[in-house]
Parts: structure tokens; C-alpha cells; sequence
């Protein structure tokens, strides 16, 4: 089983330097592509609901006129009943039949009022739903229309930056490679605690390239040595002298 090798202390500065240079190079792509990917995804997901909300209310539109059906066939049952009873009232023989009967058509006219209003109820009931859903279907075209703005933005700088992101990410996955798992850990910590994402930097005019905070001397010699992996002491930034820094160069 061939084993991984083993990268000396300078090849793994080396590579660290690139994957900066190489992630600093994609957070400005990033940066140029903003909020608009959150934007497109927050846009979409207010469609989906819009949709939803409007599936809905045309749900329960269907299912008043339906409704409302029910109350018309109850209201020409009612009618029918009403005169057969009127029909049966001239073969009365007493007045007991006659009452009897005469409760049966107020029965049935009550039925029809009680169909109607319900029927009034539901068309009232239907003309609110229906503005509902006229707010629904223009919000969803409003939506919509700011969507297909963002997704145009999002697609032009996409298109213009798909190659060397691409490229970039191939590249820094190279540079990954060559650093230990625990080094690697550490860069992306450092790298998250800053909104500049720089967690390797060099030391320029004697202090650190992040903080601006004085390196002695001594700390600075051993640091262009190359021997081990040197941080700053105020911003824990990795620290790699201006020479490495410049010697890589990243197309």
C-alpha cells in the first residue's frame, strides 16, 4: 500500500500561500456575485408559497361552488317537495291531515330560505376568495418578475466567472493536498474568524501583514527560515515572509 507523502514545513507554507491567494481570488468572485444567489434562492421559495397559497384558495373555491350546487339541488328538492304537498292538501279529509300538511310546506320554504341564505353566504364567500387570489396571481407575477432580473444578473456574472472558478477550485483543492489535515483545520478557522478571509499573510515593514502588529526580529528571521509554521501572537494569523509570498503567483 504505497504511503501519502510527506511534505516538508516549507512545501507546506508554500502551498498554504497558494490556497490563500487562491481563495482570496474566489471570495471576490463571491463578492462580485453579492447577495444575489441568497436572493434568488429567498425569491423562489416566496414563488413556491405564492403557488401554494394559490392552489389553496382556488381549492376552496372549487369546494364552496360545489357547495353551493348542493344547496340549488337542495332547493329544487325542496320546491318539489313543497308542491306535492300543496297537491296532497285539496284530497285532505280532516284538519289534522290538513295541519299535518301545511307544517310539511313550511317546512319545505324554510329549507328553501335556508338554502338561499347559505347560497348568498357562499357567493360572498367566493368574491373574497377570488380577490385573494387576484392578490396571489399579481404577487406571484411581481415575484416573478424580479426573479427573472436577479437570475439575468446572477447568469451574466456566472457566465463571465464560471471558467476561473472552476480553474480556482482545482487549484486550491491541489494546494489542499499538500497540507496536513490539522494545518488545513486550522487555516479555515482563522480564515472564518476574519470578514477579509485572509488567515496567511506576510510580514511587511517589520509587523504582521493582517494585524499591523510588530514582529521582533528574531521571530522575523526564523519566519523566512521556513522551518516550522510561525503565527502572529495578537491576530493568530499564519505569518510567511514578503519573498514566498511573492515568488507564487497564481493564474
Amino acid at each position: 500500500m504505497a504511503q501519502a507523502k510527506e511534505y516538508s514545513v516549507e512545501e507546506k507554507l508554500s502551498s498554504l500561500v497558494s490556497l490563500q491567494k487562491v481563495d482570496s481570488k474566489l471570495d471576490e468572485i463571491r463578492i462580485l456575485k453579492g447577495e444575489l444567489p441568497v436572493e434568488v434562492a429567498d425569491l423562489e421559495d416566496e414563488i413556491q408559497g405564492l403557488h401554494a397559497r394559490q392552489l389553496r384558495i382556488e381549492e376552496e373555491i372549487n369546494g364552496i361552488t360545489e357547495f353551493i350546487e348542493q344547496k340549488k339541488e337542495a332547493i329544487q328538492t325542496a320546491e318539489a317537495l313543497g308542491k306535492k304537498y300543496e297537491k296532497d292538501s285539496e284530497n285532505v279529509k280532516n284538519n289534522r291531515e290538513f295541519e299535518a300538511i301545511n307544517k310539511e310546506i313550511e317546512m319545505q320554504q324554510l329549507e328553501v330560505k335556508l338554502a338561499e341564505k347559505h347560497i348568498k353566504d357562499a357567493n360572498e364567500e367566493i368574491a373574497e376568495k377570488a380577490q385573494a387570489l387576484d392578490k396571489a396571481k399579481k404577487a406571484i407575477a411581481a415575484k416573478e418578475g424580479v426573479l427573472n432580473g436577479k437570475k439575468g444578473e446572477l447568469e451574466k456574472i456566472i457566465a463571465t466567472t464560471e471558467k476561473e472558478e472552476r480553474q480556482y477550485n482545482k487549484q486550491a483543492e491541489e494546494a489542499r493536498s499538500h497540507v496536513d489535515q490539522r494545518l488545513l483545520a486550522s487555516y479555515e478557522k482563522i480564515r472564518k474568524n476574519y470578514r477579509n478571509g485572509l488567515a496567511v499573510v506576510p510580514v511587511e515593514r517589520d509587523a504582521c501583514g493582517g494585524c499591523f502588529y510588530s514582529i521582533p526580529p528574531q521571530k522575523q528571521s526564523e519566519i523566512k527560515q521556513r522551518k516550522k509554521v510561525m503565527v502572529c501572537e495578537n491576530c493568530g494569523r499564519i505569518l510567511v515572509d514578503a519573498e514566498l509570498v511573492d515568488s507564487i503567483e497564481i493564474k
